[in-house]
Parts: C-alpha cells; structure tokens; sequence
C-alpha cells in the first residue's frame, strides 16, 4: 500500500496566486516566469474542467493601508506599494485561467474567509500568508467533499505553493506538484518536495494520470 500516490479521482486542482500583479510582464509584483507557466496551467485546467473535476484557486489580497500584509511587505505596502489591492484589476486572475462564467473576485467576501463559487465545481479563497491552510478552513472544506489528494500549480514555488504543500503534507493529504505549471521551480526544491512523499510530475503526465483514473471510475 501505498500512503503518498495521489487518488486522481479525488483530487482538487489548485492554482495559487496567479493574479495580474504576480503574472503579467512588467506587472508591478511581476514573478519571472509565471506568465510563461500559464499555457501549462490552462491545459490542465480544461481537463479538469472537462472531466468536472474540482478546481480551487487561492489568491492574495494586500488592503492598500498594509494592515493584512505579511511583515515582510507591510513596510512597502504602508510606504505606497499597491499590490493585488482588492478590487484592482491587479488583484483579479490572469485572463487565460479564468472560468467561461467568471466575473470578478468578490473581495468583501474572500477577506471574510468565504469560499466564493465561480462555477458548479470551482470556487476561489483567499489565503492571509503564503500556506494555503494558514488560518484559512480549507481543510474542512476538502474534508466535507471528500477530496484527499490536491495538484499544485502557480505562482512561485519557494513561497506559497511550497509552504502550502508542506502544510498539505502535514495534514496526510496526498500532494501533486505539476512542476511545469509552476513558476521559480528548482532541483533542489523538486529533490526535498519528493523526499516529504510529494509526487512530483509533468503536465502531460497528470493530464494521462487524472483522464485513465476518471475514466475507470467512471466505467
């Protein structure tokens, strides 16, 4: 037995943090290589989407006065930086991931912790640091739909998706990371992802892996 292979067929596909201010060229957080990672994140996405499989994506929101900003950043932010500011286009998801029915971050509503619904299996959440789990209920929320295996895919690895996934590890959910849908992916980095139990894998293979696995359930 095997306690780390994902269940494909109970999986959830995460995208973090792929917002016009991290993602597009010269954006004002621009993170290199993010927007070069999108056709990648759109591939999967569509398959997911395809197959009705769930899809989560978690952003940041920075209020403009630096108040729920990492300390790190706060200082910037209080001194004028204004970065994913909620109700900024800066702060909404880069256009090629977005749903056929989305309409825009209700920000109220994700700072309140709320799971905003986009589409029948796809909603987004807001995350106040780098881990997706970090003050958040997004493990009773993956818990209530019976989802034990969640794919990885974003903006940038050594911050938010790596915590996230150490934080997914920790709670024995069984972590994907699609290292070519991954912004500032490294060797090092995939070599201690893999030494936690994370299958580290392509897009082409998840894309192979998520299609044989819904297909035989679904048979």
């Amino acid at each position: 037995m095997s306690y780390t292979s994902p269940h494909w067929s109970r999986s959830v596909l995460l995208t973090i943090d792929t917002q016009n201010d991290f993602t597009l060229p010269e954006a004002v957080a621009e993170v290199p290589g993010t927007f070069a990672v999108l056709p990648k994140m759109e591939q999967i996405l569509a398959v997911y989407r395809a197959l009705n499989l769930p899809i989560l994506h978690v952003v940041r929101l920075y209020q403009a006065d630096g108040s729920n900003v990492d300390l790190c950043r706060r200082q910037a932010v209080e001194q004028g930086l204004r970065v994913v500011v909620p109700d900024t286009e800066g702060a909404e998801l880069a256009s090629s991931i977005r749903s056929p029915d989305y309409c825009g971050l209700d920000s109220e509503r994700l700072l309140q912790g709320e799971f905003q619904v986009i589409d029948e299996r796809e909603w987004i959440m807001y995350k106040p640091r780098w881990g997706a789990f970090y003050n958040t209920s997004l493990e009773q929320f993956l818990r209530e739909r019976g989802i034990d295996t969640i794919l990885f895919t974003g903006c940038n690895f050594p911050n938010c998706p790596r915590t996230s996934m150490y934080e997914a590890s920790e709670r024995d959910f069984r972590v994907v990371m699609v290292a070519d849908a991954m912004s500032q992916v490294y060797e090092q980095g995939i070599k201690e992802m893999r030494n936690i139990g994370v299958y580290v894998c392509s897009l082409d293979e998840a894309v192979m892996e998520v299609e044989q696995a819904v297909g035989r359930v679904s048979t």
